[in-house]
Formats: structure tokens, C-alpha cells, sequence
């Protein structure tokens, strides 16, 4: 396998994610989306795992081979990303960033000898990589909504988009905290010592002390927010039989809140409680309690199944007091 093949391969695989990224954009076609995203993946590891071979060593030792893990790894981070959270512009955004890295292989392929200065030759020099690369993949998705929040979108942001962020930077650190430790070992078996704050080491740190003061942040945020009760019933109209294991979800502007089963008695009724943090969000907001949604179809009243209320969340602000002295003098 050489460079020369490259272009076959990379046209197939942006083809692959291209289907995949307007498939999950127009949110129908499920299989659509994981079949053409994984296809494409597949045919660029194989182009990857080519490489490999005919250069007996992994293929990270230039830039060009660099960004060809960039656009590999960019497509994985959103396939994973979008099964998790369906968010559906995340593979879009996946297939324009590997796009551009494809491109500039097209046009520079930066092309060096097979062998791997001595420092390089460790077993734990490509998983640190890997999943370094990963990392930057899901931070760069994160800084990609961050300035979309700030300067383009001009509302306060919703508390889904901020859990967006949250959701890519708390992946992101995992993934570069797990990069660090592969590469403190790497470096223990090239140069001897776990650590020894080089510039590129000393930045890493700062890197990754600066997404960790955001998560606290974040999270100490997230602990000063109020709850509300959420209080609802749901009925059995069937006078003579009883049903088990009937599932029960809530949703709070179509993003999934609660998740429940229950047991009826015939005709009988359930109560069902709990505790909602309403987070960041300021004005209007829709919930709506779902009973057994994935099979209302086969029910007699299949349009029973669901009610929606709205619900107005204000912001409150905090007061403090300080002791006044009686018969002080005036101050202005």
C-alpha cells in the first residue's frame, strides 16, 4: 500500500460519511446513518492498516500520516458521539473537518523513510497517539459549540446545548487524561523518567488543568440550581386485566428527563413523583409524560399514550445582608 492508492480510498470514505452526515441532518434512516458512517470507516482503516504493513511500523511518524488518524478518528468520535446523544449536526460536522485534513493529504502528502527514530520504536508510542487523537477530536467538537454559543447564536444558551459541551469536554478529558498516562509511560521506557516539564509536556498539563477547572465549574454550577416536582398519574381503562412492566419516560423539551416501569391492577391508577433540575433554563418549557410509546400502535386509544403541560422557569437572584448599627450615622 502507498500514497498512490490514497485518493481511491479517501473519495469512497468521504462518499460513506457523507451519506451518513445527511442521513442523521434529515434525522430519518437509522440504518442509514450507522451503515454508511461505519462502511466509511472500515474502508479508510483499511487504507490506514495498508500503510501499517508496507511500512512495517505505525503510520504516525509524518504530518501527512498524522492526519490521516485526524481524519479517521474525527468520524468515530461522531458516530460514538451521535449514538449516545443523537445530537444531529455532530457527524456534519465530523465529515467537514476530515474533508479538510483528506484535502491537504491530497495536495502534500508529507512522505518520510520507514524507520522510526529509536525514542519512537515503544509499544506504548501509538496507543498514546490514538488516543490523543480521539481527544482533540471530541474538544475540538466542544470548541466548535463554544463559539457558536458566544458569538454566533445571539440568545442565551439552552441547558441541553450547555450539557453538549459538558457531555464532549468530559469525554475529551477522559481520553487526554488516558493519552497522558500512555505517554508518561512511553517516555519512562525511552528517556528514563515518568515527567521531566519539557515545553510540550508543561502545556499538556496547562491543557489539561484548564478543562478540569471547567468541569468544577461546571459542576459546582450545576449544584446551585433548583428543582422542581414533577408530579403525574397514569391509567389502566382496562376493567378485567392487569399489565406488568409498562414503561413510563418524561421528556422536557424533547430530550428524555425520567425513565420508569409500572404495574397496573386492573383499571387501576399510579402515582408517579420525582425531582427535575431545571438547570440553566429561563422562560416556556414543554414536558410531556409518555406511557408505553414504543407500542401504542397495537392499543385500542393509541393517541392516550402521551400529555404535555408548560411549565415557566424564572431566575431568581441571590440577596444578602449585612448588619446595620441602630443610631449609626448616615452614610450615603
Amino acid at each position: 500500500m502507498s500514497w498512490d492508492q490514497f485518493v481511491i480510498f479517501a473519495i469512497v470514505a468521504l462518499l460513506c460519511w457523507g451519506i451518513g452526515a445527511v442521513a442523521a441532518w434529515r434525522g430519518k434512516r437509522q440504518w442509514m446513518v450507522y451503515t454508511a458512517t461505519l462502511a466509511g470507516l472500515a474502508v479508510f482503516f483499511a487504507f490506514i492498516l495498508g500503510m501499517w504493513i508496507s511500512l512495517e511500523r505505525p503510520p504516525m511518524r509524518t504530518m501527512g500520516e498524522t492526519r490521516l488518524w485526524y481524519s479517521f478518528f474525527l468520524p468515530l468520535a461522531g458516530i460514538i458521539t451521535y449514538s449516545r446523544w443523537r445530537y444531529k449536526w455532530i457527524l456534519s460536522f465530523s465529515f467537514i473537518l476530515s474533508l479538510v485534513f483528506v484535502c491537504i493529504n491530497l495536495f502534500k502528502p508529507e512522505i518520510h523513510n520507514k524507520t522510526l527514530m529509536p525514542a519512537l520504536q515503544s509499544p506504548w508510542f501509538a496507543p498514546h497517539v490514538i488516543v490523543y487523537m480521539f481527544a482533540y477530536a471530541m474538544l475540538g467538537a466542544a470548541a466548535v459549540m463554544a463559539v457558536y454559543l458566544l458569538w454566533i447564536k445571539k440568545k442565551t444558551p439552552e441547558e441541553r446545548e450547555m450539557e453538549l459541551c459538558d457531555n464532549l469536554v468530559n469525554v475529551g478529558l477522559a481520553f487526554m487524561t488516558l493519552g497522558m498516562l500512555f505517554g508518561a509511560l512511553w517516555a519512562k521506557e525511552a528517556w528514563g523518567h515518568y515527567w521531566s516539564w519539557d515545553p510540550k509536556e508543561t502545556w499538556a498539563a496547562a491543557t489539561w488543568l484548564g478543562y478540569l477547572c471547567y468541569i468544577h465549574f461546571r459542576m459546582n454550577r450545576r449544584q446551585k440550581v433548583h428543582k422542581i416536582t414533577v408530579n403525574f398519574r397514569v391509567d389502566n381503562w382496562d376493567r378485567y386485566n392487569a399489565y406488568n412492566n409498562v414503561p413510563v419516560s418524561v421528556w422536557l423539551n424533547g430530550v428524555c428527563v425520567y425513565t420508569g416501569i409500572v404495574d397496573f391492577h386492573a383499571y387501576g391508577v399510579n402515582y408517579i413523583t420525582f425531582d427535575l433540575n431545571v438547570g440553566a433554563l429561563e422562560g416556556k418549557q414543554t414536558i410531556e409524560a409518555r406511557i408505553n410509546w414504543d407500542d401504542r400502535a397495537s392499543e385500542t386509544r393509541s393517541n392516550n399514550n402521551a400529555v404535555q403541560a408548560q411549565l415557566e422557569v424564572k431566575k431568581y437572584s441571590e440577596l444578602s445582608t449585612s448588619a446595620v448599627t441602630p443610631s449609626a450615622d448616615y452614610i450615603e
